[in-house]
């Protein structure tokens, strides 16, 4: 259940029209009354006697008896209730008690017989508009004071009663929604985001990594917007508008948004927040080694991933606005690497980004300085251009993509704790966008890894499970029998050569984040092991016989002796 507060309006006939009229686009079917102040009210859509007019004066009659210098210009109130798509449809009888109940709780009418007239009408199945005259009967002003947090209340109230779908309760930190006029135009113009969301995604991607205005302003003239500064007098920079250039008025005038109206960290002070002065013991000064020049997309990804790696912890043990900041920072990272991506897998890592802004933002003050390696990533990812898709590029793409969904679902599991049931929520539905941008990302570069480890030879395919026994006692046998084990056999074999401790690497891997929301555990461990170890993330195939038994020698791992089998299983009863 979805109430939505409109802006206040001057002429109440003018309301009623569109409330009884056809609509933009004819959706409107049989509009008509299911409630009001009055139980006698007339209703121009269902009594032929009845007209607009003579509803207008009923609902005015309060305003109109004040004198002239006390009547308010805007006096005309409208709310707006949606019921979710997989809601049952309601009766009128039952939109009109809630029509009731949200006038009473928003202070409109709250029941003690002077407050002000209003009038619910239908005009589609799951919805219905409240008008009113924001003059009580006894002249005084209704008390609307946080009228949409109270209605936001109320109909979590009402979800329960009637057994509809239960939405997260909002803290005033979302982006606003478009508007049912803006979702029209996108759906006229066959869009599948309105231009409110898609200038939000673009102000997004310019602010990704850029350390400066002068970048982010250059960034967002590039993109193909139009840009619009307001400068004071002064000569300093006040703030910023957008608009798409083929997005136009009535008037053939382009319709500009400003920052602080696509969402609340889009607005030019809270931009400038992002390029302050590194915090306390994170300022690259003198002994410190400065980072390498970034060479190429796939090293970008993989300096990303070592971020990632590190916000992770930072995340699940720092202080909480630390870890505020490394989650809108790591919206950043997605913005960046959605913006780079290869074609096959943009839509999935678009609409992540899309997803994971809702939980960028919380009532928790990021404390700025602490996200500097997740938005120096960010900067990389843009500034060295978008990946190809395969080979080395392709590779390290599934490698940070595998690493993104451990960082929003640490996110996601941050939010829940913090009772941030809206950012919880996108922060999950983000990681579901990763899971299968991962599935399209990973297909070659892991089918490459497992034809090397099926043409390992069968003494060394047996070292790397008894490895795996010895290591991960509680895992090993999940992992022995998942499709990507044969990759994680030739990462181990990698490793070994390239003079790692195989052991130390599989069990810092493991020992650092947890893995019970992995698909695949073997997975996950080979681009982890394959980034601490600095091995190619996809390297060549070599030219080896298959082992002993014919093609498909690695399809599972070599039973475990009986007695590393009883062991494993008690350790999984533990």
């Amino acid at each position: 259940m979805i109430p939505r507060l409109h802006k206040m309006g001057t002429r109440t006939i003018g309301l009623i029209h569109y409330l009884y009229g056809p609509g933009t686009h004819e959706e409107h079917t049989d509009p008509h009354l299911v409630a009001a102040w009055d139980p006698l009210a007339p209703d121009p859509g269902r009594n032929p006697h009845a007209t607009y007019a003579d509803l207008q004066r009923l609902l005015d009659q309060p305003v109109e008896a004040l004198p002239k210098s006390r009547r308010p210009t805007e006096h005309v109130w409208h709310l707006s209730v949606r019921a979710a798509p997989e809601d049952p449809i309601l009766t009128d009888e039952q939109w009109g008690d809630i029509a009731r109940r949200m006038v009473a709780a928003t202070g409109i009418d709250p029941g003690d017989g002077a407050g002000c007239r209003w009038a619910a009408v239908r005009h589609a199945d799951d919805h219905i508009h409240i008008i009113a005259t924001t003059v009580r009967e006894d002249g005084r002003k209704p008390r609307r004071h946080n009228e949409a947090k109270r209605a936001q209340a109320e109909a979590r109230l009402i979800e329960a009663d009637y057994g509809l779908r239960r939405l997260n309760t909002g803290d005033g930190t979302a982006a606003r929604r478009p508007t049912s006029a803006e979702r029209h135009k996108a759906n006229r113009h066959n869009q599948e985001r309105t231009p409110r969301e898609t200038l939000r995604e673009t102000v997004r991607q310019a602010m990704a990594g850029a350390d400066s205005e002068e970048e982010f302003f250059a960034r967002l003239t590039s993109s193909g917007i139009l840009v619009r500064q307001r400068v004071a007098p002064s000569g300093d920079l006040l703030g910023y508008t957008v608009a798409l250039p083929n997005d136009r008025n009535r008037h053939g005038e382009p319709v500009f948004y400003s920052g602080s109206k696509l969402a609340p960290d889009l607005s030019l002070p809270r931009i400038r927040e992002r390029f302050t002065t590194p915090a306390e013991g994170l300022d690259d000064g003198p002994g410190q080694p400065a980072l390498p020049p970034v060479t190429g997309p796939s090293f970008a990804r993989r300096r990303a991933t070592a971020a990632a790696w590190q916000a992770l912890l930072i995340i699940d043990q720092g202080d909480d606005g630390t870890a505020a900041a490394q989650i809108a920072a790591a919206a950043e990272v997605l913005d960046a690497l959605a913006k780079t991506s290869a074609a096959h897998t943009r839509k999935e890592l678009r609409d992540a980004a899309f997803a994971f802004e809702r939980a960028s933002r919380s009532h928790v003050k990021a404390v700025r300085g602490h996200d500097r390696a997740l938005r120096q990533a960010a900067r990389d990812l843009v500034h060295s251009g978008p990946a190809l898709g395969r080979g080395e590029d392709g590779a390290t793409t599934a490698m940070l993509i595998d690493m993104a969904f451990f960082l929003v679902t640490a996110a996601a599991n941050w939010h829940a704790k913090k009772h941030h049931a809206q950012q919880a929520e996108a922060a999950h539905q983000a990681a579901e966008h990763l899971r299968a941008a991962y599935k399209t990302a990973a297909t070659q570069a892991m089918g490459a890894l497992q034809q090397r480890g099926q043409r390992l030879a069968l003494h060394v395919q047996q070292r790397q499970a008894a490895l795996i026994r010895q290591t991960l006692p509680e895992l090993a046998e999940q992992i022995l029998a998942e499709p990507g084990w044969p990759a994680l056999a030739a990462t181990l074999t990698d490793a070994q050569k390239a003079g790692h401790d195989p052991a130390a690497l599989l069990a810092e891997a493991t020992r650092r984040r947890e893995l019970d929301t992995a698909t695949s555990i073997s997975d996950v461990l080979v681009w982890r092991l394959r980034r601490s170890a600095h091995l190619p993330a996809a390297p060549e195939a070599p030219h080896e016989p298959p082992a002993r038994g014919g093609r498909g020698a690695l399809p599972a791992a070599p039973a475990a002796p009986p007695a590393a089998k009883a062991a494993s299983s008690s350790t999984r009863r533990r």
